[in-house]
């Protein structure tokens, strides 16, 4: 950071003003959205500053949201100051290490059990000081899968949909969107995974959860158990996902009529829809917001499709066309865009 960039001038003044002192703002990162994350150090105590551009990401949903969650019992950060005028906020640093980079076949079961457990306490969270959370309905589901198509279909791979295509998609769109609206809706963090999960010795810590919705009981387990940035062996998966379903029974956010079968469905398919939406938001990232890094995890997300879409009638067709063209035509813009690098660096 410099001082031509304005943002990070009034943010390092803002930060001087509440310290009474001179600090230093280290750029941690800048996430999938507008935000940036700096760290702080003061007097031998750390601290974060989020950095969200007040036109396009409020912070008012962050802040209600943390409050909200600690209040519930959840290890989250603390704010602690807020500039409501350009988007600042001060909170502490409840970790630097995410779980994903802990995580191997021989501790992922522990971690993950870890996870979920706290999944009952995030469902109970349905309110905060702003008002009932957002409603995650037909309308939110469709919205998201549209992303897929606007994103990586026409602008990303250039393809052209067919009118059977179209009417395929709509079909199986449709699909997904019931079975989302036929589980239980509970508070539903919406980005549940290891990279938002921080290690705190021998706790979790909770980040990103701005976007907390009410919706579908299974979201937030498939979020985290099918990861669209890394995939562990089905067996694991499978023992997991019956972890999760014996825990929500326990606590009671499932009826008892419920059965395996249909709550492994519902996880299934909320999981492709949550691939399909992130496949498009992938590809959004690199043409509206210019962040190509998250091109690479877009091959996991169509995998994740096409494996576990095969298994159901309503859905197969889908996974095949995903796989027979999607697949191809972005392995092909990959090499073409690979070409295209390698000519201009040389």
């Amino acid at each position: 950071m410099s001082l031509t960039d304005p943002r990070f001038v009034a943010l390092s003044h803002w930060l001087n003003q509440y310290f009474a002192d001179q600090v230093t703002a280290s750029l941690i990162c800048g996430d999938a959205s507008f935000r940036r994350y700096f760290r702080i150090e003061h007097l031998g105590k750390h601290y974060i500053v989020a950095d969200s551009p007040i036109d396009l990401v409020p912070i008012a949903p962050f802040v209600a949201m943390a409050k909200a969650y600690q209040t519930a019992g959840l290890l989250v950060p603390q704010v602690l100051a807020t500039c409501n005028e350009q988007g600042f906020v001060l909170q502490t640093d409840v970790g630097e290490q995410q779980l994903l980079s802990v995580l191997n076949q021989h501790n992922v079961t522990d971690y993950y059990q870890q996870a979920l457990n706290l999944l009952p306490t995030i469902a109970s969270v349905t309110h905060t000081e702003l008002g009932p959370l957002t409603d995650y309905n037909a309308e939110f589901v469709q919205r998201e899968l549209m992303i897929f198509v606007d994103w990586l279909v026409n602008t990303h791979i250039d393809y052209t949909l067919t009118d059977n295509e179209q009417q395929m998609i709509a079909n199986t769109f449709e699909a997904l969107t019931q079975s989302a609206m036929s589980q239980p809706k509970v508070g539903m963090h919406r980005d549940y995974h290891s990279r938002n999960l921080l290690l705190n010795e021998n706790a979790l810590a909770v980040i990103d959860f701005q976007d907390a919705v009410l919706g579908p009981i299974t979201y937030d387990a498939v979020s985290l158990l099918r990861d669209c940035y890394v995939r562990w062996p089905a067996k694991q998966v499978d023992e997991l996902m019956q972890y999760h379903f014996q825990l929500i029974k326990s606590h009671q956010l499932i009826d008892d009529t419920v059965d395996f079968a249909t709550y492994q469905q519902w996880f299934d398919l909320m999981g492709i829809q949550r691939h399909i939406k992130a496949a498009g938001i992938f590809a959004r990232l690199y043409h509206r917001d210019g962040k190509p890094g998250y091109l690479a995890d877009i091959p996991l997300t169509l995998q994740y499709i096409v494996d576990i879409g095969s298994q159901y009638p309503k859905i197969a067709e889908f996974s095949t066309w995903v796989n027979n063209v999607i697949v191809p035509r972005l392995s092909q813009c990959s090499a073409i865009n690979l070409e295209n690098q390698v000519e201009h660096n040389a």
